[in-house]
């Protein structure tokens, strides 16, 4: 990714592209229809292996391209692009959105996405809607991110079966993670979601076909060896700070 990565140090040749989206994603259009424009807006931008690299022993430096994603930086672009009010407002929130306190630092970014989920909460950016009897509590003793020590981490999941017992509940904008068979990791991948026409499409960058795709959500489902899937809603802060 050398090369296409943008950084904080000259995201003013990004800005022109982000107001362009931020204009046509009309700002005062409801959250979820901001996201599902602006995750259209990104399909079949190219797939990025590990784009933002660094190490816990390499400084930092927060990388915002719009050029290329992995399933990750995918959905945290998405989401800091529908909370900006503007171009200068989006580095901020996505720095919010990808490491813990808002601090650029490798030992702060959301390696694990359980620690993504739980940080977005605190953060006011996301509330988990993974609930009700059919969430079940699964534990896992997370070891597989070299530079930072095991822990041990509990969350909650659908499995995959109960899809059409839940999908009721599912909103357009709601981000989805793919929870992991091994018990060394919590979440295998990630992306956001919406509703057309009566089904579920996932939208998310995909390493197998090189570029950021839509499908059926069942679809994907059958495809991948999975415990199930937990759900994030993303939320308007901006709206919660004036109620």
């Amino acid at each position: 990714m050398t090369g296409q990565a943008l950084t904080e140090r000259d995201s003013a040749h990004n800005s022109s592209e982000i107001e362009a989206l931020l204009s046509s994603a009309e700002r005062e259009a409801p959250l979820p229809a901001r996201i599902d424009h602006l995750s259209r807006a990104l399909l079949a931008r190219p797939y990025a292996v590990d784009p933002l690299g660094g190490g816990p022993d390499l400084e930092e430096t927060l990388t915002a391209s719009l050029q290329a994603f992995d399933c990750v930086t995918y959905i945290e672009t998405v989401l800091a692009l529908a909370l900006a009010r503007d171009a200068g407002e989006f580095p901020d929130i996505l720095k919010g959105v990808r490491y813990e306190g808002g601090e650029v630092a490798w030992h702060k970014r959301n390696h694990y996405m359980s620690g993504w989920a739980s940080n977005n909460m605190s953060a006011g950016f996301v509330r988990d809607v993974t609930a009700g009897p059919l969430a079940e509590k699964v534990t896992r003793r997370l070891s597989v991110v070299e530079g930072l020590p095991p822990r041990q981490v509990s969350f909650h999941l659908y499995r995959k079966r109960k899809l059409s017992s839940v999908s009721a509940q599912i909103e357009t904008g709601d981000l989805i993670l793919f929870a992991s068979a091994k018990r060394n990791l919590d979440f295998f991948h990630t992306g956001l979601l919406v509703k057309r026409d009566g089904e579920i499409i996932l939208r998310h960058a995909a390493r197998s076909e090189g570029s950021v795709v839509e499908q059926p959500l069942v679809d994907f489902l059958k495809r991948f060896r999975m415990s199930g899937f937990a759900l994030l809603r993303p939320v308007d802060y901006n709206e919660s700070k004036q109620d």
